[in-house]
C-alpha cells in the first residue's frame, strides 16, 4: 500500500484540484506556500528545498505544478531508480496526471487512482505496463519477486517478442499481454523456444535463479504454531525457520502465522511473526474444532487443555481454507509446535481469524494542532476505531475522517475505557483519546487498573489480552508554562484539587508538603460549580509559605480560539473566574516576573546557574 502522499501547491488556483484529489485520498496532506496558510496543513517558503526534502524522506509527492519544475528541482537527487518514492505532476486544472518517478514503486497505481478521482486518464509511460498491462517488478498483492535483478533483461526480451513460458498458476501473468507459450506453435520453432524462451516460475519452494528466469513466490503458506505459556521466543523462531529450511520452503511464500485465540498475547508468537515479516491471526477453539477431521495428529491432551484437538495443524488448515492441505505435519520442540498448510493461491489474511487487538491511549495535547506529536497523529490515522470524550473528539475532527467513532459524555470515564478495551478485544485497532498527556490525570492509568482488576468488574479474557500502548502528548501544564515563560525551570509538582476520587484531607496534606518543599505547583481541576473552596484553601496554605509577590498563572482553553492566559501574584489572586478547564500554576519562593523590552511579562524560576558560575569563579 502506498503511503498517504503530500499534495504540493504553489498557487491558489491549484486549490480546487487539490481538494478534489484529497477527496479521493482523505489521509493526504496539503503543503503550500505561505500565501495558502489558511488552506494547507504545512507551509513552506522554498518549494525546491521542500520537495527535495520530501523526496529524500521517501514521501510520495503529488505536485500540482508543471513537470519541468518538478524535474529541475529533483534532478540533483536522482541517483537510484530502485529507491525512488512516487512523484507525480498534476496540471492546475486536473486534466493531466503524469507519474514522473517511482512508476513501479506506487506512482503508476497512485496516478490511476487520482485520474479516476479527477475523471481523466493517467499518462502511464513505463514500457511493460503499456505493452503487457503489468509491471514485472511490481507483482500484485500476494506475490513476492525473488530475483528482481533479472527483471530488466526479462522485460527487454519479452518486449522483443521472445516467448515466455509460465511454470505454475498465476492468472495475472497468463491473462496479460506477455507473449506466453505453452507448447510449440507456428510462430516459434522448437529450437527457438528452447534457446530463447523466458521462464517465469511461480513456486512456494526455494528456487535457483538463472538468466532469463523470474521467480515469484505466492504467499500461499500458513504456519500454525502452538506453545507453552511464556515459551522462549528464540525456540519458536528456530523451530519455524528450521521447518521451512528442512522442507525447502521459501519464507517469502509464508502469508501468516496463526494459532488459537488464547495465545493472542503470547510474546513468542508475535516475535516469530516479526522475524518472518508476516501478520498473525488467531482462531477460536470452535473454529479450530471444525478442522478436527483434517488433522494428522489430533491430541486428547490438547483437547482437554484448550478445547480443540490440534492447535498448530488446526490453525494452519483453517487459514489455508477448505481447498488447502497440510504439507508439513506437526513438529515439536521442547515447548512449541509447528505445522504448515498450503492454499491453492495467495491467502488474504484480512478475511481470516482475528489479529491481536490493540488499544492506544493517545494524548492529543491541549487542543492546538501544532501541539500534537507526530506519533499521536500517526496512531490516530492508523486506528480503525476512535473512542473519547465528545469534546476531545471535536479537537481531532480533521483526523477522524470516516472512521468508526464512539463519543462519551463527561463523567463516563470507566465506561469509556472499558468500552475501548472490549472493542480492542475483538481484534480491532482502537485509539482512546485524552487531552494533554494520556498518562497525567487521564485515561492511561484507568486502562491499566481495569486490566489489573479481578472480581465482578473484571474485563473479558480477550480484552485483557490486547496490546496496550500509551502515546504521550503535551500536557496542559507544559503548554501553560511555555505560554507564560519558564515557571517550571526548577523542581515542580502537579496536584489535582478534585476530591471525587481522592479525599480532601490527602489533597490538603500534599499541598502542605509541596508548599514546605517550595515546589512550583500546577493545580489541575481547580474549581467547579459544586467545589468552590478547595482552590481558595490551597492559596491560603501557600500564602503562609511564599512571599506576596509570588507569581500565579491561570491558563484556560490553550491552543484554541478562546485561549486565555492571565498573570497574578498570590497577594492579588482571585478565584472567581476559575473553572474546570483552567490550570493554575503557582510559583515557588524563587519564581520571578521579568519584563522584556517589548513590554511583555514573563514568569521564570531560576535554575541556579548564577550561583554555579559564582562558585566556579
Amino acid at each position: 500500500m502506498v503511503t498517504a502522499p503530500v499534495i504540493l501547491l504553489l498557487h491558489k488556483s491549484s486549490l480546487t484540484t487539490a481538494y478534489r484529489i484529497k477527496s479521493g485520498l482523505p489521509w493526504s496532506k496539503l503543503h503550500g506556500t505561505r500565501a495558502l496558510a489558511q488552506d494547507c496543513d504545512i507551509i513552506f517558503d522554498d518549494f525546491a528545498g521542500h520537495i527535495r526534502n520530501l523526496f529524500l524522506e521517501k514521501q510520495p509527492i503529488v505536485a500540482i505544478a508543471s513537470a519541468g519544475i518538478v524535474i529541475r528541482c529533483l534532478a540533483e537527487c536522482l541517483r537510484d531508480k530502485t529507491n525512488e518514492p512516487p512523484v507525480l505532476a498534476i496540471s492546475i486544472n486536473g486534466a493531466s496526471v503524469v507519474p514522473l518517478l517511482g512508476g513501479h514503486h506506487g506512482a503508476n497505481e497512485l496516478a490511476e487512482k487520482i485520474a479516476e478521482v479527477l475523471g481523466t486518464r493517467a499518462a502511464i509511460t513505463t514500457a511493460s505496463e503499456t505493452t503487457f498491462g503489468l509491471a514485472l517488478d511490481q507483482p500484485p498483492e500476494g506475490y513476492y519477486l525473488a530475483n528482481p535483478e533479472n527483471v530488466k533483461s526479462v522485460a527487454s526480451a519479452a518486449l522483443n517478442n521472445h516467448p515466455v513460458r509460465i511454470n505454475g498458476e498465476a492468472d495475472w501473468l497468463t491473462n496479460s499481454g506477455l507473449p506466453v507459450v505453452t507448447e510449440p506453435s507456428s510462430h516459434f520453432s522448437n529450437r527457438e523456444i528452447q534457446h530463447k524462451a523466458i521462464e517465469i516460475l511461480i513456486s512456494e519452494r526455494n528456487e535457483h535463479s538463472e538468466p532469463g528466469k523470474l521467480i515469484y513466490h505466492p504467499k500461499c503458506l500458513a504456519i500454525g504454531v502452538g506453545c507453552e505459556r511464556n515459551c522462549n521466543s528464540e525456540e519458536l523462531t528456530v523451530l519455524v525457520q528450521t521447518t521451512l529450511q528442512t522442507h525447502d520452503l521459501s519464507p517469502h511464500a509464508v502469508a501468516l502465522l496463526c494459532s488459537i485465540d488464547v495465545k493472542s498475547d503470547e510474546p513468542a508468537i508475535h516475535e516469530t511473526a516479526r522475524n518472518l515479516g508476516v501478520p498473525v491471526r488467531f482462531f477460536s477453539a470452535t473454529i479450530l474444532n471444525e478442522q478436527r477431521h483434517r488433522l494428522a495428529n489430533p491430541s486428547d491432551v490438547v483437547m482437554r487443555e484448550v478445547g480443540t484437538p490440534g492447535v498448530a495443524e488446526g490453525s494452519c488448515l483453517a487459514a489455508a481454507g477448505p481447498m488447502g492441505h497440510l504439507i508439513v505435519e506437526k513438529l515439536k520442540s521442547k515447548r512449541a509446535t509447528c505445522a504448515i498448510a498450503k492454499a491453492p493461491g495467495p491467502i488474504d489474511c484480512q478475511t481470516l481469524g482475528r489479529p491481536r487487538g490493540r488499544l492506544s491511549i493517545v494524548g492529543i495535547g491541549p487542543g492546538k494542532h501544532e501541539w500534537r506529536t507526530i506519533e499521536a497523529v500517526a496512531t490516530l490515522e492508523a486506528a480503525a476505531n476512535i473512542v473519547g470524550y465528545e469534546l476531545y473528539l471535536d479537537l481531532i475532527v480533521d483526523l477522524i475522517g470516516d472512521k468508526d467513532v464512539r463519543p462519551f459524555p463527561l463523567g463516563s470515564e470507566e465506561e469509556r475505557v472499558r468500552f475501548a478495551l472490549e472493542l480492542a478485544g475483538e481484534g480491532r485497532n482502537v485509539a482512546l483519546v485524552s487531552s494533554g498527556d494520556a498518562g497525567i490525570y487521564a485515561m492511561a492509568s484507568l486502562a491499566f487498573e481495569l486490566v489489573d482488576q479481578s472480581g465482578p468488574r473484571k474485563l473479558s479474557p480477550s480484552a485483557r489480552r490486547v496490546e496496550l500502548n500509551v502515546i504521550p502528548g503535551i500536557s496542559a501544564f507544559q503548554a501553560a508554562a511555555a505560554r507564560a515563560g519558564a515557571p517550571m525551570g526548577h523542581d515542580f509538582c502537579t496536584i489535582s484539587l478534585s476530591d471525587l476520587l481522592t479525599p480532601w484531607v490527602a489533597i490538603e496534606n500534599r499541598i502542605m508538603a509541596a508548599a514546605e518543599a517550595d515546589f512550583v505547583i500546577a493545580f489541575y481541576n481547580p474549581r467547579s460549580r459544586n467545589r468552590t473552596q478547595h482552590l481558595k484553601r490551597a492559596m491560603e496554605i501557600l500564602a503562609g509559605y511564599r512571599p506576596p509577590d509570588t507569581p500565579v498563572i491561570t491558563a484556560s482553553r490553550l491552543g484554541r480560539d478562546n485561549e486565555n492566559l492571565s498573570l497574578f501574584t498570590i497577594e492579588n489572586f482571585r478565584c472567581d473566574h476559575i473553572d474546570m478547564q483552567t490550570l493554575v500554576i503557582v510559583g515557588s519562593g524563587m519564581s520571578r516576573i521579568a519584563e522584556t523590552p517589548d513590554g511583555k511579562k514573563w514568569v521564570y524560576t531560576p535554575r541556579g546557574y548564577n550561583n554555579k558560575q559564582g562558585a566556579d569563579s
